[in-house]
């Protein structure tokens, strides 16, 4: 089954797409094809649920606190 693809633009540094040409080229690939591929994994790294940073330092400092408790109230 053939994806859709949807034409769209965008700018990025100069020297970041001349590396990016010369990986294409010694690759073999399209740029559009390593650009969809950086993307995809972007995507899916980015659809899972993110702690914001304060309250993921918090919950750090509280499970070092109260492992010993945590464990008590688990059983």
């Amino acid at each position: 089954m053939t994806k859709k693809r949807e034409k769209f633009s965008t700018q990025m540094d100069s020297d970041l797409l001349k590396e990016l040409k010369y990986l294409a080229k010694s690759e073999g690939r399209q740029i559009q094809s390593i650009v969809e591929e950086a993307v995809e994994e972007y995507v899916a790294g980015n659809n899972g649920y993110k702690m914001h940073p304060a309250l993921k330092k918090a919950y750090g400092r509280s499970i070092d606190r109260f492992d010993t408790l945590y464990e008590k109230l688990a059983k």
